[in-house]
């Protein structure tokens, strides 16, 4: 029997001195090439998923809130190394519309250069510099906002954040629609807004190896953010407003946390 269990010991401790190796050597292979990361946008409500048409608890301040609209814009997507070398994806592939309506909830990112990389950035909303290119230079992504209601027009500009439903509270008991529309005006309202996220670990990319970025949205804090609070007992209609809109472009930027990264799985 002794010499059983030592045997069994021994195989154990071969098969585990394998797998270690076998990590080892896959961590020491070069990444070459490029690859492809994706960027998967789970929307959620205060900890659980958001579905549209579909009644929400209460939040902090008192209103139940039922969306039946929630899109948004990311763009001007970044990636800063293990080095701390950042890499800009090209600007004019770099806007995408997350529709909850339409169920697009996700972007991939190509030819990303080979390496390991800790850090996701993006923007949320359409940069001055794009939009100040004109209706030309904003290529088919002009026609693409129209079709996913992130326009008011050209003349007055995209809508960043398209949300939009019924609420109640403790002195309106009806259900009341609500309208939030936030986005830039001109040069002398700039609601762009940059978000910078730290992975929980490095997403790897190379040849042969694409990986995801799995992100959680919180669309409750673009009323109930960090430091923003919006009462739409108060006003349920939030369009160009010099005070209200810039808070919620700050609220909407804190709605994102990365929730994992899946490395050699493009899903």
């Amino acid at each position: 029997m002794k010499n059983s269990l030592l045997a069994l010991s021994a195989v154990f401790a071969l098969f585990m001195t394998s797998c270690s190796s076998d990590d080892n050597a896959s961590d020491d292979v070069a990444l070459t090439g490029t690859g492809e990361i994706s960027v998967k946008y789970d929307n959620g409500f205060n900890g659980n998923d958001l579905v549209l048409g579909t009644a929400n608890a209460a939040n902090a301040n008192g209103e139940a809130i039922t969306i039946n609209r929630f899109n948004y814009i990311v763009s001007n997507f970044r990636l800063v190394n293990a080095a701390g070398e950042e890499f800009t994806y090209a600007k004019d592939d770099s806007y995408f519309i997350i529709n909850q309506e339409t169920e697009d909830d996700q972007i991939a990112l190509a030819d990303i250069p080979a390496g390991e990389y800790t850090t996701l950035k993006f923007g949320v909303g359409i940069d001055q510099e794009k939009y100040l290119q004109g209706a030309e230079g904003q290529g088919d992504f002009l026609t693409l906002a129209e079709d996913n209601n992130m326009m008011w027009s050209w003349q007055a500009g995209y809508k960043f954040l398209n949300f939009e439903g019924t609420f109640t509270s403790e002195t309106i008991t009806e259900a009341t629609e609500f309208k939030i529309h936030m986005g830039s005006h001109g040069s002398s309202l700039d609601n762009y807004k940059e978000v910078t996220l730290e992975l929980p670990n490095n997403v790897v990319v190379g040849d042969g190896v694409d990986s995801n970025i799995h992100l959680k949205i919180d669309a409750s804090k673009i009323l109930v953010g960090a430091t923003n609070s919006i009462e739409l007992t108060e006003k349920q209609v939030i369009m160009v407003d010099a005070e209200k809109s810039p808070q919620i472009a700050v609220n909407t930027s804190e709605m994102f946390v990365v929730d994992h990264v899946h490395n050699g799985d493009g899903h």
